[in-house]
């Protein structure tokens, strides 16, 4: 079975020009819940000067529908956000930090281990008050700036981060360079650090068209959690030329092709990622909502 997690309502909208609005931003859930759906990461608490998208966090925290089989995730990249974090009903704690000290440096002004030092105090506290915590390690495939991020220091900050509390880990590849080899070498890698056991999940961007040819590749060597998005929206505020996540619908359709159970209502999601187009007012990303479903 594959398990499906939709990041569309924060790394989809996060990198839009429109400000969707928190009405809207449910309205999405609840669709998309419809459709089957049931692991989301709803939310970002992040500064909401430097991304205005994700400002209404609590509010749309407090507006979701409460169900015992629906995880709800928040981004967390820092002890404030913690913070905010807690004083919300969410379920899970995605924690990030990339593994390229010159991106964490541009982007948070502090190395990869400076990184890790602070948000291991943030795991660690948000384990101890009952909260799910997920350690998310992005340019694990490579970085725009460095290029080749070695699998030894990923593996490392992976370590660490399941040290101080977190029960997964996924693998964002931030600005799409990964290629369907390498997905399976990390794997290897991982598989031959921690075992068959570690809860081991997989977040791709479709920059250089590879989204779904790496979560294929994903899939064969073992992995079973996707991060995707309804239409393919997303991007990334913080990385030059970080496109759209792996799209859902597309995705749910590679899989229903090959015979592999998502527990997704296809139909509806070609028609809530329709929706999304409509609203958003640009054509998206998804190739299924224009073909139709074979």
């Amino acid at each position: 079975m594959i398990e499906i997690c939709e990041v569309g309502p924060r790394d989809g909208l996060q990198n839009e020009s429109k400000l969707v609005s928190t009405e809207t931003k449910v309205e999405l859930i609840e669709k998309l819940i419809d459709a089957g759906i049931r692991t989301f990461e709803v939310v970002s608490f992040v500064n909401p000067k430097v991304v205005p998208q994700m400002a209404d966090a609590e509010e749309v925290m407090s507006r979701l529908p409460k169900r015992d089989d629906v995880r709800y995730a928040g981004l967390v990249l820092s002890r404030s956000g913690l913070t905010r974090a807690l004083n919300t009903d969410v379920d899970f704690l995605n924690v990030v930090v990339t593994t390229s000290d010159t991106f964490n440096l541009k982007n948070a002004k502090r190395t990869v281990d400076q990184g890790v030092e602070e948000l291991s105090k943030v795991i660690r506290e948000g384990s101890e008050a009952g909260k799910g915590v997920a350690g998310v390690l992005g340019t694990a495939f490579g970085c725009p700036y460095e290029g080749k991020v070695p699998v030894e220091k990923v593996l490392k900050t992976a370590e660490a981060f399941l040290n101080a509390g977190c029960s997964e880990i996924t693998l964002a590849d931030t600005t799409g360079m990964a290629n369907p080899s390498q997905v399976e070498s990390v794997i290897k890698s991982f598989r031959n650090a921690f075992g068959e056991n570690l809860n081991l999940g997989l977040h791709f961007h479709n920059t250089r068209g590879l989204g779904l040819a790496n979560t294929l590749a994903g899939y064969n060597a073992g992995v079973r959690r996707f991060d995707s998005s309804i239409a393919g929206l997303g991007g990334c505020p913080f990385a030059p030329k970080a496109v759209g996540n792996v799209c859902t619908e597309d995705m749910v359709n590679m899989f229903r092709g090959m015979g592999i159970e998502t527990n997704a209502d296809l139909e509806k999601l070609v028609n809530t990622a329709k929706w999304m187009e409509d609203y958003m007012g640009r054509p998206l990303d998804g190739m299924l909502m224009k073909a139709g479903i074979a």
